[in-house]
């Protein structure tokens, strides 16, 4: 009695041909054309004969190697640049297509398998949150004016402070760490503002003394902005930007 055997499955003689390659391990180049032609064969020999449809496939891939090794044992032909022809080079070629869409498939495959772990779900946003609208319409508030203009203000007032700091007494006696009372500094920026009613930016902060009244003086304007209490403008670019009081300040929070 006959003991059943089991044949590995490939998905056509292509399959069959590279799984024989990578066994092998040899180049896809330089494919042995009779060592895999003959373990090709005893593959198909094993082949159920009842399932014509597969095994007339595997069948041509077996007629179309055969072929190949019949013109490797002829005379080598040569094309119209005078170089000599490799019957392989039509299979290998079809091999490194097969090859390529093989591991796509592979590389679609584990998409799917991570894309079935995420979940998602319906909008949930409230109605408050939704038709929520700010109160100030700040790009229309600043109009020109940008961080980074502020930003190049605020850092060439901070190197005139540095500039009038003498680099060797400086370093002399006790270092103490600078103190700002908010309350009467946000007092004389209202005072200041709604006295002038347009004053220069620059010139508001040339009038503090230290570093850390510059950066509080800095932090006040742009609470004054978020308010609406003032407006601030540049004529050019680079240039000094104009403060302007809108209404009056009753109190400054920050």
């Amino acid at each position: 009695m006959a003991i059943p055997v089991k044949l590995e499955a490939f998905e056509g003689p292509l399959d069959l041909l590279l799984h024989l390659i990578e066994k092998n391990k040899v180049d896809i180049y330089d494919i042995p054309i009779i060592e895999i032609t003959r373990q090709y064969l005893e593959y198909v020999r094993q082949l159920p004969k009842e399932d014509l449809n597969t095994v007339s496939e595997f069948m041509v891939m077996a007629a179309t190697l055969l072929d190949i090794k019949c013109r490797m044992l002829l005379p080598k032909s040569e094309d119209e640049d005078g170089e000599e022809e490799d019957p392989r080079a039509e299979l290998v070629e079809k091999l490194l297509e097969y090859k390529m869409y093989k591991y796509m498939s592979y590389e679609l495959k584990d998409m799917q398998m991570d894309g079935e772990k995420y979940i998602y779900k319906n909008p949930s946003i409230p109605d408050e949150v939704k038709n929520y609208k700010p109160p100030i319409d700040y790009p229309t508030l600043l109009g020109d004016t940008t961080l980074i203009s502020l930003n190049e203000i605020f850092n060439a007032v901070l190197k005139r402070i540095d500039d009038k700091v003498d680099p060797i007494r400086s370093t002399f006696g006790k270092i103490e760490k600078e103190e700002v009372d908010i309350n009467k500094k946000q007092e004389f920026i209202a005072d200041y503002i709604m006295s002038h009613k347009k004053c220069s930016f620059k010139n508001l902060l040339s009038e503090q003394k230290t570093k850390a009244e510059v950066i509080v003086t800095f932090l006040v304007i742009l609470e004054l902005i978020k308010t609406g209490n003032v407006e601030v403008a540049q004529s050019e670019i680079f240039g000094d930007i104009d403060i302007e009081l809108k209404k009056p300040i009753e109190n400054i929070s920050i």
